[in-house]
Order: C-alpha cells, then structure tokens, then sequence
C-alpha cells in the first residue's frame, strides 16, 4: 500500500506543468531576476532602412558574378554528362562481343 502511494504521489509530480524554476523560492526576494515573458514580441518590428543594405551597384555585380558562375557549372556538367554516355556507348559493343 506504502509502495502504492508511493508512486501515486511520483506520477502527480511528473505531471506538473509548472517549472521548478517558476516556483517563488524562500532564500530570495529579487523577482527581476528573471523576466516574466520569455518570448520577444511579435509586432515589434525593427524601424525601417533608409537606404538599400546592398548599394545597387554591388547588387549588380553580384548577381552577374552569379548567373557566370551558374553558366559555368551547367556547362561542365553538360560535358561531363556527355561524356559518360560517350564512354557508356564505346564500351557496350565490346562487351557485346566478348559475351558470343
């Protein structure tokens, strides 16, 4: 029965929702210690910029050193595909003929 009771009393503990860490503690009296919202406010926004965070000009240059590089990887990848089909078709014929 003691074991019983026991365990009644550990699982309505588990089940507590509030955080030991919430709980008001004897020792000490500093209740601005801890702030009592946890989460940042959703509808504070930070004030608008008044010019670009990127000069148009850099954003320029950025975006052609991008559609280069792009070009470039599509093209070796282009040729590195054609590339295996073309060592793919060399090599089935004489594996065709060493198979008869």
């Amino acid at each position: 029965m003691l074991t019983l009771s026991t365990v009644a009393l550990c699982c309505s503990l588990a089940s507590c929702s509030s955080p030991i860490a919430d709980l008001p503690s004897l020792g000490t009296s500093d209740a601005s210690a801890k702030p009592r919202e946890p989460y940042l406010p959703v509808h504070d926004l930070p004030p608008q910029r008044d010019e670009a965070a990127i000069p148009p000009d850099q954003r320029a240059k950025i975006e052609s050193d991008l559609i280069a590089a792009r070009d470039r990887q599509a093209s070796a990848s282009a040729a590195q595909g054609s590339a295996a089909q073309t060592t793919t078709t060399q090599s089935t014929p004489a594996q065709t003929a060493g198979a008869k």
